[in-house]
């Protein structure tokens, strides 16, 4: 029987196996095993971010893992940000950006510009990714069927002579209120793999936009996901001497915010990833994003490539 195409192709990759080579595929493959026994049927929820989303090979490996997660039956929800391609389109247009304790000033100008680089380019991209990969991938924004409900966010600065604490408008920047699962979970059920960019609506149908990661660690919350993954540009959650920090329990990583181990850009992250793990989900990562096949790794192997957060106790799977 003549071969099809896929098999001529199989058949062109054929290279006999070293016995090291060999070894260290079965063991791959076997290691996985358990992890997929494990999730399979779960939720993942992911926040794909930082060098990630920049880099093309990253960016295929990223879309890769995730078409893997969904044929073996997890459930993968993925929230994206954009800060950078914001930027660059603010530059374009010559929109100046200021920040506020790390957010975007936005503006209506830049909202509009939010909504489509977000909502539109940057979605749609990920969404092409993981379509080529063999997935099947829908986009949509937190306002698409009244996905994330927002509230405008209010932030204050006080200073010693201050009477009073001042607050400072940052525009259309929001924190989730409400979250309505209803659209995920008919995508999921129908073999869709959501891809959501973090954009709420606010009272009479204004939008905001909301930090990717604070959007990620609340649909984690409430779909009762079994993890939250953080992707980041750094190795993950380090210690004084630079050393990878995980399989950590909220009250040690508790302890080391207080040590000030953990400052900085860090925190916000690490405050989710508490408050999802006190919230129902089942562990949270903070996972390196530099790294290929990053997300696979840390799902299903031993040793990882990140941070891990649980309050559950910690087994071999």
């Amino acid at each position: 029987m003549p071969l099809s195409d896929e098999g001529k192709s199989r058949e062109l990759k054929r290279v006999p196996l070293t016995g090291d080579r060999a070894g260290d595929i079965a063991r791959v493959l076997t290691e996985a095993l358990p992890y997929i026994q494990k999730f399979t049927g779960k939720t993942v929820v992911v926040k794909f971010g930082g060098n990630a989303m920049v880099d093309e090979n990253l960016k295929r490996s990223f879309a890769r893992d995730i078409v893997l997660m969904r044929l073996v039956g997890i459930n993968p929800v993925v929230v994206h940000g954009g800060g950078p391609q914001i930027g660059n389109l603010l530059g374009q247009l010559g929109i100046e950006s200021s920040f506020v304790d790390g957010m975007r000033v936005t503006d209506s100008k830049t909202m509009d510009v939010v909504e489509m680089v977000l909502g539109a380019a940057v979605n749609k991209e990920i969404v092409g990714l993981i379509n080529d990969a063999g997935g099947r991938a829908v986009g949509i924004t937190g306002k698409d069927g009244g996905l994330i409900q927002a509230t405008k966010l209010v932030v204050t600065r006080k200073t010693p002579d201050m009477e009073a604490p001042e607050i400072i408008d940052i525009g259309h920047v929001g924190e989730v209120s409400a979250i309505n699962t209803d659209v995920i979970d008919m995508l999921t059920r129908g073999g869709f793999i959501p891809v959501i960019a973090p954009i709420g609506a606010g009272p009479g149908g204004a939008s905001y936009n909301i930090n990717a990661d604070l959007v990620a660690g609340k649909l984690a919350e409430v779909m009762g996901a079994e993890k939250l993954m953080l992707l980041t540009n750094v190795a993950g959650l380090l210690d004084a001497d630079g050393k990878v920090l995980t399989g950590l329990s909220p009250g040690a990583v508790e302890d080391l915010i207080d040590a000030g181990v953990i400052y900085g850009g860090m925190l916000p992250k690490i405050r989710c990833a508490l408050a999802a793990v006190a919230n129902s989900v089942t562990s949270a990562h903070i996972v390196d994003g530099r790294v290929e096949h990053a997300v696979l790794l840390e799902i299903f192997t031993d040793i990882g490539v990140g941070t891990l957060i649980t309050s559950a106790p910690l087994t071999t799977a």
